[in-house]
Order: C-alpha cells, then sequence, then structure tokens
C-alpha cells in the first residue's frame, strides 16, 4: 500500500521493484488480490499488465489496520495496545510527543464526558 500511496498507481512488477528486501512476486500478486478483495484497491487493464490504485485514503488504510491489529493482537483493548506502544518507545518520545499524547486522552476523556 505504501508504494500505491507514494506513486499513485504501479503495476505489480512495479510494486515487487520497489520493496526493500521483496517477498515472491508471486507473494505480492497474491497479497494485492486479497486487498483488492478487501476493496482497499483497484486495477484497471493497460496492455498486458494491470495496474493498481488505492481505493482508500491513507488515513482510513491506517485506521482500519490499526483497528483489525488492536482486535487481533490485543483482544480488542484499547488500553493493550497503548500499554505495548508504551512500554517499547516511551524511552524514545520526546517531552512534545508526551505532551500531544496527554492532549489526545484528555480529549478522549471529555468526549465521553459529552457522551454520557
Amino acid at each position: 500500500m505504501d508504494v500505491l500511496f507514494e506513486r499513485g498507481q504501479a503495476s505489480a512488477a512495479e510494486i515487487h521493484g520497489a520493496i526493500a528486501d521483496p517477498p515472491t512476486y508471486s507473494a505480492v500478486r497474491a497479497a494485492l488480490a486479497v486487498l483488492a478483495r478487501k476493496g482497499h484497491i483497484r486495477h484497471e487493464v493497460q496492455g498486458l499488465r494491470y495496474v493498481w490504485t488505492p481505493r482508500v485514503g491513507r488515513e482510513r488504510a491506517r485506521k482500519t489496520a490499526l483497528r483489525h491489529l488492536v482486535r487481533t493482537f490485543f483482544d480488542g483493548s484499547v488500553e493493550q495496545a497503548v500499554s505495548a506502544l508504551l512500554d517499547e518507545g516511551s524511552a524514545k518520545l520526546s517531552e512534545s510527543e508526551l505532551a500531544r499524547i496527554r492532549g489526545l486522552i484528555e480529549k478522549a476523556e471529555k468526549a465521553k464526558e459529552v457522551g454520557t
């Protein structure tokens, strides 16, 4: 998806060539087929090849992938996911990053108060 977001469109061969330490070409084509089946990308035929383009924006794709990751690896618990991220990366976070995270938490708390 990163290659498609960067280029706007690409063939399977172009995607394969743009990936550092890529899987096999067949694996790239299989991944493209899965992404197409899930509605994330589409193709058009140009000559003898398929050219792939994103159907969703980068931000929507990020959110969808993150929701799937939280469901799959953290039993749907946002708290567990955030805890894992902070355990791994909290020493690397700058004061400004920590302040932005605090701000996001405060915003979520206020939204919850309004919703209740």
